[in-house]
C-alpha cells in the first residue's frame, strides 16, 4: 500500500477545512465546514470547540470521499489553527465551558491596561518575548479565573483550537512552540513555560500543557476518532502548529532575511530572524523550522482601499478602476502623504492614532488620492520593517506577499520600491495547507529537513522588482512620513477630547477648556 498523501486540517475562524495533498505538494481536494462566531456582548468573540470537531469530522469525510482510496493512502495528519482561542478541558477532554474566547475577543482590555500601568517592559519582555495585548491567552486565563471560576477550577488543561482537535483525534495533549510563544507565558530563550510570567499573572501552572515541537508525532488516530472521521485507526498525527507560523512556512518564509507581507483587511509584516526582537512595538512568534518571526500588524491594510471606495465613490467604483486611477498619478503622488491609521494602532503608546492626508494642494486629483492611499500603507509597513531590520542587524532580502493585497500588481510594485527588495507571490495561495503538508512529509521521512520540503512544495508566480525611479522618490519621502507619524502623536489625545465633547454635546467652556 502506497502512503503518498498527507491530510492538512485548518481550524479557521470562519470554517474548518480538510485538504488532501499529494507527494509533489499539489492539493487534490479541499472540503470545508463553516461554524458560527458568538458575540455575547460588544467586544467579545467566542466559538464552541465542539463545533470545530463537528466540522472536522464532516470536512474529513468529504475530502476522503473525493479522492480514491484516500483513507489508506494518508501517511500522516497535520493540523494548524487560529491562534489564542483559549479552551479549558477537564480530565475526560470535555470543555468545561460551552464556548472559548477567540483571538479577536477584547474582554481582557481592562486587565491588559492595568497590567501596563503596573509593570514596565523590562519586567516582561525577556520572559514573554512580547508586549501585552488582549489577544494573549495568558490574559484570557486571568479573566476566566476571575469571571468563570467554576470552569477554571474544573479544567485540567488549557488548549488552543488545533490542540483540541488533536486531543479528539489522538487522546494526547500538547501545545506547539508557535502557539505557546504567543501566550505571554513562554520564555523565548528556554522555549518552556516561564515561572516568572506564571507568577506575575497568577496562573495555575498545572493547567498548562507540555510544549512540543510542531513536527513531532503527537500520537495516532484512535479507534473512536476513526469511526467518527472515516480515517484509518493508527494514522500518525503531528503536534501541528498555529496557523500563522504554519502559513509562513507554506509561503516559503522560513529563512532569516526573508519577510512576509500578508495584506487583507489589515497588514501583517514578519521578518524571519535568528532570535526574537524584544521591543515594545514588536511581537514575536516561534516559527515551525526553529527560527523566530518578529511581526507587527497594521490595523489598516486593504481596509484603506475599502474606506476610499466608500468615502470617495459611495462604493460605485470598483477596486480595479480605483487602481487604474492611482496608476495615472506619478510615484509619490506629487508629495501627497496618507497616514493609514483609520482604526488606530495595535501596539505602542498611541493606539488612538488617526488617519490623515498631508500636503494636499489644488493640483491634486482623485488619482493622487488613491495612489497616496496605496503608498501610505507601504510607508507605514516599511517604517516597521526598518525597525525590525535594525533590531535584527540585517537587511531583508526578499518579501513574500500573500492575502488579497497580493492580487494588485500596482500595489506590489509600490511596496517593492518602498521596501527596496523584490516581492514574490506564492503560486498556491493556500499557504497553511501547504505548510501542514510540508511538515507531515518531513515528519514521515520524505524529506530530511523542513526547508527541503518547502523548496519542493512552494512555487512562485512572479517576482516584482523595485522600480529604480520610484525607489528614489520613495527613499526621499520615507523620512518625511516618519516625521509626520511622530509629530502627529501629540494631537491624538486632543482629538479624543474633541470627539468626547461632540459626543456628549457639552461645550468646551462648560468643561473649563
Amino acid at each position: 500500500m502506497t502512503r503518498d498523501l498527507s491530510l492538512s486540517i485548518d481550524v479557521g475562524t470562519g470554517s474548518v477545512r480538510a485538504a488532501l495533498v499529494d507527494g509533489s505538494g499539489a492539493i487534490l481536494h479541499i472540503a470545508a465546514r463553516e461554524h458560527d462566531q458568538i458575540v455575547p456582548q460588544f467586544g467579545w468573540a467566542e466559538q464552541r470547540p465542539v463545533d470545530w470537531w463537528a466540522g472536522v469530522t464532516v470536512a474529513i469525510r468529504q475530502a476522503l470521499a473525493a479522492v480514491p482510496d484516500a483513507r489508506n493512502r494518508i501517511a500522516a495528519i497535520c493540523a494548524c489553527g487560529q491562534m489564542h482561542g483559549t479552551v479549558l478541558v477537564d480530565e475526560a477532554g470535555r470543555p468545561t465551558r460551552d464556548s472559548a474566547p477567540l483571538w479577536n475577543d477584547k474582554r481582557t482590555s481592562d486587565i491588559v491596561a492595568g497590567f501596563e500601568r503596573q509593570y514596565g517592559a523590562a519586567t516582561y519582555l525577556s520572559e514573554s518575548g512580547n508586549p501585552p495585548t488582549p489577544a494573549w491567552p495568558g490574559f484570557k486565563l486571568m479573566w476566566l479565573r476571575d469571571n468563570d471560576p467554576a470552569a477554571y477550577a474544573a479544567a485540567r488543561v488549557v488548549l488552543m483550537p488545533k490542540d483540541f482537535v488533536n486531543l479528539r483525534l489522538t487522546g494526547e495533549i500538547a501545545m506547539d512552540t508557535g502557539d505557546a510563544s504567543c501566550s505571554f507565558l513562554m520564555n523565548p530563550t528556554t522555549r518552556r513555560w516561564s515561572d516568572a510570567m506564571i507568577d506575575l499573572l497568577g496562573i495555575d501552572r498545572a493547567k498548562l500543557p507540555p510544549i512540543r515541537e510542531p513536527t513531532e508525532i503527537l500520537g495516532s488516530v484512535t479507534k473512536a476518532a476513526a469511526l467518527e472521521t472515516g480515517l484509518m485507526e493508527g494514522t500518525p498525527v503531528l503536534v501541528g502548529g498555529a496557523d500563522y507560523p504554519v502559513s509562513l512556512l507554506g509561503s516559503g518564509a522560513c529563512q532569516p532575511g526573508l519577510a512576509s507581507d500578508v495584506t487583507g483587511t489589515s497588514c501583517i509584516l514578519t521578518l524571519i530572524a535568528d532570535a526574537p526582537l524584544l521591543d515594545p512595538e514588536i511581537c514575536n512568534v516561534a516559527t515551525v523550522e526553529g527560527h523566530w518571526g518578529p511581526f507587527v500588524l497594521l490595523e489598516t491594510g486593504g481596509d484603506a482601499m475599502r474606506w476610499a471606495r466608500r468615502a470617495f465613490h459611495e462604493k460605485a467604483l470598483g477596486y480595479e478602476e480605483m487602481t487604474g486611477r492611482a496608476a495615472s498619478a506619478p510615484a509619490g503622488s506629487d508629495a501627497l502623504f496618507f497616514l493609514p491609521y483609520l482604526t488606530g494602532e495595535r501596539l505602542g503608546a498611541h493606539r488612538n492614532a488617526r488617519a490623515q492626508f498631508f500636503g494636499l494642494g489644488a493640483a491634486h486629483g482623485l488619482g493622487h488620492l488613491h495612489r497616496a492611499v496605496l503608498e501610505g500603507v507601504a510607508f507605514a509597513a516599511a517604517r516597521h520593517l526598518r525597525i525590525m531590520e535594525a533590531a535584527a542587524g540585517r537587511r531583508l532580502e526578499r518579501v513574500i506577499a500573500s492575502g488579497g493585497g497580493a492580487k494588485t500588481a500596482l500595489w506590489l510594485k509600490i511596496k517593492a520600491s518602498v521596501y527596496g527588495a523584490p516581492i514574490v507571490v506564492p503560486q498556491e495561495p493556500e499557504c497553511g495547507v501547504i505548510g501542514c503538508a510540508a511538515m507531515a512529509a518531513t515528519a514521515t521521512g520524505r524529506f530530511s529537513r523542513l526547508e527541503d520540503a518547502v523548496h519542493a512544495y512552494v512555487r512562485y508566480v512572479d517576482e516584482i522588482t523595485p522600480d529604480p525611479e520610484w525607489a528614489t522618490v520613495y527613499a526621499r519621502m520615507q523620512p518625511v512620513f516618519d516625521k509626520l507619524y511622530s509629530h502627529s502623536q501629540a494631537l491624538y489625545d486632543d482629538l479624543d477630547a474633541l470627539s468626547a465633547r461632540v459626543a456628549a454635546k457639552i461645550p468646551a467652556s462648560a468643561q473649563g477648556l
